[in-house]
């Protein structure tokens, strides 16, 4: 399904909408966009996870291919609140993140997006077909776990920006993943970009 799955908001906005609330039809799609050695299929199934913490349907799924650091890799997952039938490749997303900006110039990552939320790990001026959630992942990750791994501050910034999960969900979920010390920085990188979305969407 493209834009509209979901209650419009735009993050930053003086007349922020409610964010997301499943309303049973409403099946919510994510596709992430990276590159090899980025965590993109875990933070796909990281995304599920706290969907199924929070009570929902999800699935996540890698697209295969090369496996080499750095090749273009892709993910979905979808989340309900029924049983999803589907497993299907999502050609319509609801919401892009995308984990590696230098993606916007080497594949079309906009395939099939019809408008909603665009979650880019970088702090530059870009343009996209979408409302633009700009997120320091990277730094942020570096500055919290000491690696540019940035899946979960792109998470919760995604969370954040639509509702489609609760914070302590993701933490769950990345707490149930990581060994003590990993979920630890990836918890703590996760707040500050949730706090940092949070705080953008506010009215000045």
């Amino acid at each position: 399904m493209g834009a509209g799955n979901y209650a419009d908001r735009t993050v930053g906005g003086a007349d922020d909408a409610p964010p997301y609330v499943g309303e049973g039809e409403c099946v919510f799609q994510v596709r992430f966009h990276g590159r090899g050695g980025q965590g993109v299929v875990t933070a796909a199934e990281l995304l599920s996870v706290a969907a199924f913490v929070d009570g929902r349907h999800a699935q996540a799924f890698p697209v295969f291919g090369s496996e080499r650091t750095g090749a273009p890799v892709m993910a979905y997952c979808r989340i309900d609140d029924r049983p999803i039938r589907t497993h299907e490749p999502i050609t319509r997303p609801d919401a892009l993140v995308i984990q590696d900006v230098t993606l916007l110039h080497a594949v079309d990552v906009f395939a099939g997006f019809d408008g909603g939320p665009v979650l880019v790990n970088t702090t530059g001026e870009i343009e996209v077909p979408g409302r633009l959630i700009r997120v320091a992942a990277s730094d942020l990750a570096r500055e919290h776990l000491g690696r540019p791994l940035p899946g979960a501050p792109l998470l919760a910034a995604l969370i954040a920006a639509t509702g489609i999960a609760t914070l302590p969900a993701l933490e769950a979920a990345i707490e149930e993943r990581f060994p003590p010390a990993v979920a630890r920085g990836n918890i703590a990188a996760a707040r500050a970009a949730y706090e940092r979305v949070t705080a953008d969407a506010q009215p000045a």
